[in-house]
């Protein structure tokens, strides 16, 4: 398996100096390339591809020494990225949809740079944790604050910044699966807003509202970054509070996404859940124009739409599913997804499906008059949707 461990990097005031410059310099480089492929595209109606641009390296290191100081592999992974930005942007003109053309890189919009390879530019020293280094060419040995073993072969390596702290990402291969011991129970779970997630065996996980939480300071930090004179100190310092903020909210989210995914993990071996395109129940409903009335439109609901998309994002399903089948392949359970249409309004008795089964937490069937918490219908009939791979799991 290939596991990423993170671990937060506690530099010196030189070090920490050092690392911005560092991203500077490669921000520089990224948005020259850039620059390139578009002078290039203009004049002779062709773009530069990566191997051009790699090979000026040598060169671009001979003539500025800021450059030449960083790992060259670092640099090559920065063009690297700046291809593969250029072939989403073609694919996505192929595709016909949004084209989505690759921006020049602002202060605070490039925040990591990577080592392709271990030993190359940079090295990590696997010792015990309080004395956990990792050296960055031009940088020197950073101390790391190493809160788990770092298992497998590590591979690449990454510096990114996050407000006004570093961490190191270690992206390794050959990482062994720790299997837990068989349990024999299934479960099937519903996902929602009043409720996190409902199990088919009547157990609700409550929701955590993370940014409701925070709303309050959030709205103050945002009011007060409103009166701010633009390019000021004092908008910057504010408008770090309120990045701050929203990184909170972010790490709150993702530590409830491990701990909530892993209980699960622990308890069964078979775990089914809906198959939820997050993206299209997140979407703002299409205006819609009064044919009566030039220049007007009609009522479409997007208030009320809005208020529930930000319940949806807000709760995180698609980082709890992430970290759900990373946490069951290391595990050795099994998670399937099924197809989500009327698991809502489907009696897990008969089978009966109408949108008057449902009022609000209540079922109630029209056709056999059976009665349960919404939720915990819909995750039984989520989990009875997932009859080939119960009968897979329960033969091996």
């Amino acid at each position: 398996m290939r596991r990423t461990f993170k671990f937060q990097l506690r530099p010196t005031s030189k070090q920490a100096a050092a690392l911005t410059v560092m991203l500077n310099d490669h921000r520089f480089l990224y948005n020259a390339a850039l620059q390139e492929r578009r002078d290039a595209y203009r004049i002779r109606g062709r773009t530069v591809r990566y191997g051009d641009q790699s090979a000026q390296l040598r060169d671009i290191r001979a003539f500025d020494p800021d450059q030449a100081r960083w790992s060259f592999s670092s640099q090559q992974a920065t063009l690297r990225r700046l291809d593969k930005a250029m072939a989403a942007f073609f694919r996505r003109v192929k595709s016909g949809a949004a084209p989505g053309y690759p921006r020049f890189k602002g202060h605070g919009w490039f925040d990591t740079v990577e080592w392709p390879k271990d030993r190359d530019g940079c090295r990590w020293d696997s010792q015990p944790a309080p004395q956990s280094r990792v050296y960055l060419q031009g940088i020197g040995h950073v101390k790391v604050n190493q809160h788990r073993p770092v298992l497998g072969a590590v591979k690449t390596i990454s510096a990114k910044r996050e407000g006004r702290r570093w961490y190191v990402a270690l992206s390794c291969d050959d990482v062994p699966a720790v299997p837990f011991p068989p349990t024999g129970a299934v479960a099937g779970i519903d996902m929602g807003v009043t409720h996190f997630l409902t199990t088919s065996d009547g157990e609700h996980i409550p929701n955590e509202r993370h940014l409701a939480a925070s709303a309050a300071r959030l709205t103050t930090a945002q009011q007060a970054l409103s009166r701010c004179k633009r390019r000021s100190q004092r908008r910057a310092k504010v408008r770090e509070r309120v990045a701050a903020i929203h990184r909170k909210v972010r790490r709150q989210r993702l530590d409830f996404a491990h701990k909530t995914a892993l209980a699960l993990v622990r308890d069964y071996d078979v775990i089914v859940h809906e198959h939820l395109r997050i993206a299209n129940m997140t979407r703002r409903p299409q205006p819609k124009l009064d044919p009566g009335q030039p220049y007007a439109y009609l009522p479409n609901g997007a208030a009320a739409k809005a208020g529930l998309n930000k319940s949806n994002l807000d709760a995180g399903w698609g980082c709890f599913f992430a970290q759900l089948a990373a946490k069951a392949e290391s595990a050795g359970r099994i998670v399937a997804e099924v197809d989500a249409r009327n698991t809502s309004r489907r009696c897990a008795q008969c089978g009966h499906i109408a949108e008057e089964n449902r009022k609000r937490e209540k079922f109630r069937c029209v056709s056999c008059g059976h009665t349960a918490h919404a939720d915990v219908n819909a995750a039984i009939n989520i989990l009875n949707r997932a009859g080939p791979v119960l009968h897979a799991a329960q033969a091996a």
